[in-house]
């Protein structure tokens, strides 16, 4: 998987030269996606048996790691990408039928992927205005309707919407008992409406998506209603840690664009700028290796309560210190720095993001906490943490 992290590399220099761009407009950044599929890149969780590169969450994220340090907008697209297609490749076929998954389950998952190895591009459509990302406080609804489902209602902060192939929704049954994951087409009963202008990740294009939509009975992900609560507390890697990597990534553009800049300005000799350099370098580094760690304990043992606390300091670590460390380099950097069209004054932004991105600092700090404290940081949480 060496090949796939030095292609990632090799995308970042085209992501950076048209960031600034996107991040303006905060428009989507069609060329960068142009150029991941045309890599094959959003084939990287596919299994090499359905056209994929068979990576595992480690490879995924040194991969978005380097993605990010070109564009952190683009790697969060990527990312949402790869929560589907990682989520689905890496269940085992034992646990997805123990909790239930029918025989056509099968079929339909690895059509999904075959389809993802070959262009087709995926997100996430889960937030709400009223629930963030909290799917017991979801009203997005969904109910049958004739050989399938007929799903209603608005979604806020989804990535990419109108440019992808299918979106992943959560919604709830019309009797409020259930909470389930969708994979919807694109197509007819999907309303884009542009609301996007952030402080932040703006190139992600995360505008709001209106459904009123009628989806087959293969479309129910698992093929079973229900799972969407459950499979956030068995693989939270892909709700929590997977952002961890990208936040690191921004970070190491950051320190990059900082001794830039302050060598371009003839700064160097400073021994405070150079100690906000070495911190902001040491900080950044300890994050990545926190990030490894826990991307190296999913492909080993999934979901193991163990594995999940390294996945929710992953989370915890990297949104905070991209957070704190741009905002020291930006500070380095001078008054100069805080223009717009200036590379650090967009990663600031964009690295500030890190934190609130669910699970939040805080959320993760909690949950940390309880489980420190010998609680079940699910379920003793005061509130449903999901």
């Amino acid at each position: 998987m060496t090949d796939a992290v030095a292609l990632a590399g090799e995308l970042a220099a085209g992501f950076a030269a048209r960031a600034e761009q996107h991040d303006r407009d905060a428009s989507f950044p069609v060329e960068d996606f142009d150029a991941i599929r045309s890599s094959g890149l959003l084939g990287l969780m596919v299994p090499t048996e359905l056209g994929g590169m068979g990576a595992g969450f480690a490879t995924y994220a040194e991969v978005a790691r380097e993605l990010a340090t070109g564009s952190g907008a683009t790697a969060l697209l990527f990312n949402m990408h790869c929560s589907i297609t990682g989520a689905l490749a890496s269940t085992p076929d034992d646990l997805a039928r123990e909790l239930g998954a029918p025989d056509s389950f099968f079929a339909a998952r690895d059509d999904v992927l075959s389809r993802a190895a070959n262009g087709a591009c995926l997100f996430v459509a889960m937030s709400e205005r009223a629930a963030g990302s909290r799917f017991s406080q979801m009203t997005t609804t969904y109910e049958p309707d004739g050989d399938g489902w007929r799903i209603r209602g608005t979604k806020t902060f989804c990535s990419g919407a109108g440019y992808g192939d299918a979106y992943l929704v959560v919604a709830r049954s019309a009797d409020g008992e259930r909470i389930s994951q969708f994979l919807v087409p694109a197509g007819e009963g999907l309303t884009v409406e542009q609301t996007w202008d952030p402080l932040g990740m703006r190139a992600t294009a995360s505008n709001d998506l209106h459904l009123d939509v009628h989806v087959g009975a293969d479309a129910l992900l698992g093929g079973v209603e229900g799972l969407a609560p459950l499979l956030a507390q068995v693989m939270p890697q892909w709700l929590v840690a997977s952002y961890a990597a990208v936040y690191v990534g921004v970070a190491r553009a950051a320190v990059a664009a900082a001794a830039d800049n302050l060598g371009r300005r003839k700064l160097t000799h400073l021994p405070a700028v150079r100690a906000r350099l070495g911190r902001a370098d040491a900080a950044v580094e300890a994050a990545w290796l926190v990030t490894a760690e826990a991307a190296r304990r999913v492909d080993v043992e999934a979901g193991a309560p163990s594995t999940n606390r390294w996945v929710y300091r992953a989370k915890l670590c990297a949104g905070d210190t991209a957070a704190q460390v741009t905002a020291s380099l930006l500070e380095a950097c001078g008054t100069s720095a805080t223009r717009r069209g200036n590379p650090l004054e967009r990663l600031f932004r964009d690295a500030r993001c890190g934190a609130l991105h669910p699970a939040t600092s805080d959320v993760c700090a909690d949950w940390l906490g309880a489980a420190a404290l010998g609680l079940d940081p699910d379920a003793d949480a005061t509130v449903p943490r999901w």
